[in-house]
């Protein structure tokens, strides 16, 4: 199943090109064509392995609905998610990993490759966000203060909110 769930990360997310799969606007795509896609680049994937991908994924990464799949967000190919701004929490939080810290001290949080920074509506999930990497380092973020200051936040479907960039004044960095 992990091994799927990556499958659709790079595809619907990052290079869905590279199977011959055209996103529309908002990023879906015709789950027919994607399994059929998969299978002719040598992943057969069967209806029931995508479905149980999608509904199992703790992190709720895709969507399926009437016929169609997309990612929830994390594209670094240009799509419109269609989703509307929202006031955040006070507080959010980044998971990253020490290596990191300097340069974001210096130019704040950018969404390098994609489209917008991902933050979490708690420590837990950014501490396993940042642990992918390496030990976590989890950077909290003055999402109130920054939406009061002309900020605009999303939320994608699976809670994940979505900002622009943090500059470095919105972030508080753990004490050494």
């Amino acid at each position: 199943m992990v091994r799927i769930s990556k499958y659709l990360a790079r595809h619907l997310r990052h290079d869905p090109q590279r199977i011959g799969l055209t996103l529309d606007p908002a990023g879906w795509v015709e789950v027919d064509d994607l399994l059929r896609a998969a299978a002719a680049h040598g992943f057969p994937i069967t209806p029931e392995e995508l479905r149980e991908v999608v509904a199992a994924n703790d992190k709720r990464r895709y969507a399926i609905e009437a016929g169609r799949i997309r990612a929830s967000q994390g594209h670094s190919v240009p799509v419109e998610l269609g989703l509307p701004a929202r006031e955040p929490p006070e507080v959010l939080y980044h998971g990253t990993v020490g290596r990191f810290l300097a340069a974001i001290r210096r130019e704040g949080l950018r969404p390098m490759n994609r489209h917008h920074v991902h933050l979490s509506p708690d420590r837990e999930t950014a501490g396993r966000v940042g642990a992918r990497r390496g030990a976590p380092v989890v950077l909290v973020v003055a999402a109130g203060v920054m939406h009061a200051d002309g900020h605009a936040f999303l939320r994608s479907d699976n809670g994940v909110w979505l900002v622009e960039r943090v500059p470095a004044g919105y972030l508080r960095f753990p004490s050494a």
